[in-house]
């Protein structure tokens, strides 16, 4: 984002108040409010003032921060990125916020407590596990199920206004590893209340989008030894290109997500995001899947006119 302001002839922007120059920062972004405090010492008592990170955080900040029992901060810059680098826990343990670290954008992500599953309180289908590393109290543990359905709901007024954005499934297998969702197909669903619903196939076995489409197998036609090209096992494998979208991605807190759609978030107008995974025509069994939840982020976000 460029900021211009003029200055008197022989006036530096350095030599303007240090009130000045944060009112000039905070209508930045984070991340150039840190580089410009590497400019000087000014800059730097101005970029890093609660007065410039007030206002990159959001204007609801303390109501969601309240919900939490997580420790002060003793400057605002330092309650964004902790919000940053650190999930809370809000509404009760159901639901964790934090900031996108770039803009400063809201990230929610549903518990499984907050997600409609079918048969989720059934034993023999579903299991409520706690676990160490997870953000939550528990998880979600598929034991074995034939028809997978999953769903969540979010209101646009809990997220920033002018960004898109993008829901995805958190998960992982099990210590017992996942089963029948080699070659089984998913579909995921994202729809905006009084607006179309998008549906696309996905797959959930991380380990088949890593496969090759073709393997080369050697076998024995007459007398000689020949190589032919020769489909792997499985129905048809969607082209390369688009492999990326189908399967699921690692994430950097250990456990995978699969993007189940995107939305715009216009701001002003209250409407309800409903989210799915569903596996209900197949009717081959599957299992062995633990869900953390179903993340809601920024995929990109408008500011000062300008997409970024």
């Amino acid at each position: 984002m460029m900021v211009m302001v003029m200055v008197g002839e022989g006036v530096g922007f350095q030599d303007l108040p240090e009130g000045c120059i944060a009112n000039v920062v905070s209508l930045t972004t984070p991340r150039d409010a840190c580089s410009l405090a590497l400019v000087s010492s000014t800059f730097r008592s101005a970029a890093e003032s609660d007065s410039v990170w007030d206002r990159f955080l959001p204007s609801d900040y303390n109501d969601i921060v309240s919900q939490s029992t997580s420790s002060s901060c003793r400057s605002k810059k330092q309650l964004y990125l902790s919000l940053c680098e650190n999930p809370i826990l809000v509404d009760d343990g159901k639901k964790s916020f934090q900031l996108d670290k770039a803009y400063g954008k809201k990230c929610y992500m549903l518990s499984p407590r907050m997600l409609s599953i079918v048969w989720g309180d059934t034993p023999r289908y579903w299991k409520w596990t706690p676990l160490p590393e997870a953000r939550f109290s528990e998880v979600a543990e598929l034991v074995s199920v034939c028809w997978l359905e999953i769903r969540g709901w979010i209101n646009t007024h809990m997220l920033s206004p002018d960004t898109l954005y993008g829901a995805y499934l958190v998960f992982k297998p099990s210590s017992a590893g996942a089963y029948g969702f080699e070659y089984q197909s998913i579909e995921v669903s994202i729809a905006v209340a009084g607006g179309e619903t998008h549906k696309r196939t996905v797959f959930l076995d991380p380990e088949r989008g890593k496969r090759l489409r073709y393997q080369i197998v050697p076998r024995r036609v007459g007398i000689f030894n020949r190589t032919r090209m020769v489909a792997a096992a499985g129905p048809p494998q969607p082209p390369r290109d688009n492999l990326d979208d189908q399967y699921p991605k690692d994430r950097k807190d250990g456990w995978l997500e699969m993007e189940l759609g995107q939305f715009f978030s216009e701001g002003g107008e209250d409407k309800e995001v409903e989210m799915g995974v569903y596996e209900i025509k197949g009717g081959d069994w599957k299992g062995g899947l633990l869900v953390q939840g179903i993340e809601v982020r920024p995929k990109q976000c408008v500011h000062a006119n300008n997409t970024i």
